[in-house]
C-alpha cells in the first residue's frame, strides 16, 4: 500500500476515541483479575501456602508469556498481509471472554492447575488482541501525536480498571468482620465471600465490560484495507517475518531498543502481576484492602499517564521511559525491604502495633507509599514504550514490527515470573523472589540509556 493510501485513512476524532477506548475496555482484566482481586485470591486462598501460591501464579504467567513470545510476531506479520486488524481482535476477544467466564468455577479446593491454565489462556488472548490494536496506531494519527494518544489511552485504561475495582470493593467484596462491603451493603447478587464468590465474580464482570466497550473500537475506528486471502497471507507473512528479523539486526537502534524493552518489560510485567499477591500474603490483606490499594494505585496511574502524555510530546518517549524505570526500581527496593515493624531492610524501624482498621500498621502505610511510585510510573513506562516504537517505524511495516515489539516484550516474559517463582520455591521467601525483579529493571534501563531516539534515527 502506498504512503498516500495510508495517509488517506487517518482517523476522525471519533475514530481515535474508539481506538483509545480499547484500553478502557481491556484494562479491568489486568486490574481486577490479574493484579488486585482474583490473582491474590488464588495465591492466598486456593494454594496451600503463600509461597506455593506465588510460585504457581508465577509459572502460569510465564507459560502465557512463552506462548505470546512464539506467536505474536508470526500473527503480526500475517496481519500485515491480510490487512484488517479487527477480525483478529474479535477472534481473540471471544477466547478471552470465554476464559473469563470460566474463572467463576474457581471455587476453593478446586484444581489450582486448571484455574491457572484458564487464566494463562485468557492472558494470551488479551495480549494478542492488544498487539493488533497497537498496530493500528500509526495509521490513525500523525507521528507527532502518537505519544499523546498512547498515554491518554493508557490513562483511560486505568480509569476503566479503577471504575470496575471500585464497584467490586463497594458492592461485591464483604469485610470479614461485618459481612458487609465497605459501603455498608450486603454483597450484590447474594455473593458469598466464604466461597470466594466476590473474587470469582471478577472474571465474568471483566468479560462483560470488555464485550460492551470493545464494540466502540469496532464501530468507530477505521481499519486497514483488505489485503490478500489468508493462505497466501500466511506464506507471505512468514516470509516477511523472516526478512524483518534479518532486517532488524541491520537497524541497530531498533534492535537495541527491542532488546532493552525485552528485559525491562519482563520486570514491569512481573511487578504488576505479582505485586498485589505479594502484599496480600505478607500483610494478610482482605479483598477489600487489596481493592483499596488497587484504587489508590489506579488514581495515581491515571494522573501519571496524563502528565506523561504532555511530557512525551515535550521531551520525547525516551525521557519518560527512563524516568519511569528509575521510579520503579526505587519502588521495588522499597516493597521488598518492608515487613512487619520495619522498612529499608531494617534500617528504619516502624511501630509494630496495629490499632485496627484498614492498613493499620506503619509497615502497611509504608508499603502503600512505595506503591504510589509504582502507580505513577508503570503506565508511562509501557505507554511511552509503545509510542517510542510507533515513532520509529512506518505505518506500512507497523504490523510486523509491532509483532516483534510484542515478541520483545514477551520473548523472555516468562523469565522474570519464572525467576521469581523459582527463587520463591527454592528459598521459601516471597520477598527474595520479588527482589529478582530489580535485576531486570536495571539491566533494561542500562541498555536503553545508549539507544537513539527515535530508535531508527541512525538505522536508515
Amino acid at each position: 500500500m502506498s504512503e498516500t493510501g495510508i495517509e488517506a485513512r487517518k482517523a476522525s476524532r471519533a475514530g481515535i476515541w474508539g481506538w483509545m477506548l480499547f484500553d478502557w475496555a481491556a484494562q479491568p482484566f489486568f486490574t481486577v483479575v490479574t493484579t488486585f482481586i482474583f490473582g491474590p485470591y488464588v495465591v492466598s486462598r486456593m494454594a496451600s501456602d503463600p509461597a506455593s501460591g506465588q510460585a504457581a501464579w508465577g509459572y502460569g504467567v510465564a507459560a502465557a508469556g512463552f506462548a505470546i513470545a512464539i506467536l505474536s510476531p508470526v500473527l503480526g506479520a500475517i496481519a500485515d498481509q491480510t490487512g484488517p486488524r479487527k477480525p483478529w481482535i474479535a477472534f481473540f476477544a471471544a477466547i478471552k471472554i470465554a476464559c473469563l467466564f470460566l474463572l467463576w468455577l474457581a471455587v476453593p479446593g478446586s484444581s489450582l492447575f486448571w484455574v491457572v491454565a484458564i487464566f494463562s489462556l485468557a492472558s494470551v488472548a488479551a495480549e494478542f488482541s492488544t498487539v493488533f490494536n497497537d498496530s493500528m496506531m500509526p495509521r490513525l494519527v500523525p507521528k507527532e501525536q502518537i505519544g499523546h494518544i498512547s498515554n491518554v489511552a493508557w490513562g483511560l485504561g486505568y480509569l476503566g480498571g479503577m471504575v470496575v475495582l471500585i464497584f467490586v470493593v463497594a458492592c461485591l467484596a464483604a469485610l470479614p468482620d461485618t459481612g458487609l462491603t465497605i459501603a455498608g451493603l450486603k454483597p450484590l447478587f447474594g455473593l458469598d465471600p466464604a466461597l470466594g464468590e466476590d473474587a470469582r465474580a471478577t472474571g465474568p464482570l471483566s468479560a462483560l465490560w470488555y464485550l460492551v466497550f470493545i464494540l466502540l473500537m469496532f464501530l468507530l475506528t477505521p481499519d486497514a484495507v483488505k489485503g490478500i486471502p489468508i493462505r497466501p497471507a500466511v506464506r507471505q507473512g512468514l516470509a516477511e517475518l523472516r526478512s524483518t528479523l534479518g532486517e532488524v539486526r541491520k537497524r541497530p537502534g531498533i534492535f537495541r531498543f527491542l532488546i532493552a524493552r525485552m528485559i525491562y518489560q519482563d520486570g514491569v510485567n512481573a511487578l504488576i502481576v505479582l505485586g498485589g499477591a505479594f502484599a496480600a500474603a505478607m500483610f494478610g490483606w482482605s479483598i477489600t484492602e487489596i481493592g483499596i490499594f488497587g484504587i489508590i494505585l489506579n488514581v495515581v496511574a491515571i494522573f501519571g499517564c496524563w502528565v506523561a502524555a504532555r511530557l512525551d510530546t515535550a521531551l520525547g518517549s525516551k525521557v519518560v521511559v527512563m524516568t519511569s524505570l528509575v521510579l520503579l526500581c526505587i519502588a521495588t527496593v522499597g516493597i521488598v525491604s518492608t515487613g512487619p515493624g520495619y522498612t529499608l531492610f531494617g534500617a528504619l524501624h516502624l511501630p509494630a502495633d496495629d490499632p485496627g482498621g484498614l492498613f493499620g500498621t506503619a509497615a502497611e502505610k509504608a508499603y502503600i507509599l512505595y506503591g504510589l511510585l509504582i502507580g505513577v510510573a508503570f503506565g508511562p513506562a509501557q505507554a511511552s514504550s509503545r509510542s517510542y516504537m510507533a515513532r520509529s517505524v512506518s505505518a506500512e511495516e507497523a504490523g510486523r514490527y509491532f509483532g516483534i515489539y510484542a515478541l520483545a516484550g514477551r520473548v523472555t516474559s516468562f523469565a522474570a515470573p519464572f525467576t521469581v517463582a523459582t527463587v520463591t520455591a527454592l528459598t521459601g521467601s516471597p520477598r527474595l523472589g520479588m527482589a529478582m525483579i530489580i535485576l531486570f529493571l536495571v539491566a533494561g534501563m542500562a541498555l536503553l540509556a545508549g539507544t537513539p531516539y527515535p530508535a531508527d534515527r541512525k538505522g536508515r
